[in-house]
């Protein structure tokens, strides 16, 4: 099975380092997951004015409203099929900012209807993102945020951008180190930058993958898109 990641890309996923095509090349067939730990070298925010915003987003782990310097970092990304058949790929980033960890959820599906990928932001998939992914120059994966979408019950409406951030994610491999490096800088058109972070991290592959555990899975699926 081709990954949702190559699928999105084409032939210009052949263009990756790789090592970004390993780590975003695997799909749920696969029985393997990637794991990264390491250090996020700064995590910041915005003025004082953006964190009643990142607050309310982390209710449901979407935002980031702490800062910090050689934060220890996890990420966990799962391959699976949901409960509607989609092949799914978690992000769940912790962050060790405090006690508890924070922690940062999404998750990703390729979408025939939008021809592209859609971020589900949250515990409980609130929010759908669409995702702009390219080739950098380096040979590592940007991804970029478009049009959002609210959906909440029977209620589903277009997220307007003035109370959104737009994110802008690159991911890409360092030789010379050996690890992963990410940046993520997220901002929003009136209000500026909101938050984000950067550092690098290292990779362990875990298999088999029988089955995800419950804690890395949304506590509902939406099923628009």
């Amino acid at each position: 099975m081709t990954s949702i990641y190559e699928r999105a890309l084409g032939s210009d996923f052949a263009r990756l380092h790789p090592e970004i095509q390993r780590r975003f090349g695997f799909s749920s067939k696969d029985n393997i997951a990637s794991i990264g730990t390491g250090v996020m070298d700064e995590i910041w925010h915005g003025p004082l004015y953006t964190l009643p915003f990142l607050y309310l987003g982390s209710w449901r782990r979407i935002m980031l409203p702490e800062t910090g310097r050689n934060v220890p970092f996890q990420i966990a990304n799962y391959a699976y099929a949901d409960s509607l058949g989609r092949e799914t790929v978690t992000w769940i980033r912790t962050f060790h900012t405090r006690i508890p960890p924070r922690r940062f959820d999404a998750y990703m599906i390729y979408s025939e209807r939008r021809q592209g990928i859609v971020d589900y932001l949250g515990t409980h998939q609130h929010l759908a993102v669409d995702i702009d992914l390219s080739v950098a120059s380096h040979g590592g994966l940007r991804l970029r945020s478009g049009s959002q979408r609210f959906y909440e019950g029977p209620i589903g409406f277009r997220f307007p951008m003035l109370f959104s951030g737009i994110a802008d994610v690159c991911e890409w491999y360092d030789d010379v180190k050996q690890c992963f490096r990410i940046e993520v800088v997220v901002k929003n058109r009136m209000w500026g930058r909101l938050f984000g972070y950067n550092g690098t991290f290292r990779v362990k592959w875990v298999r088999p993958v029988a089955n995800v555990r419950e804690t890395m899975l949304p506590r509902r699926t939406e099923a628009r898109e």
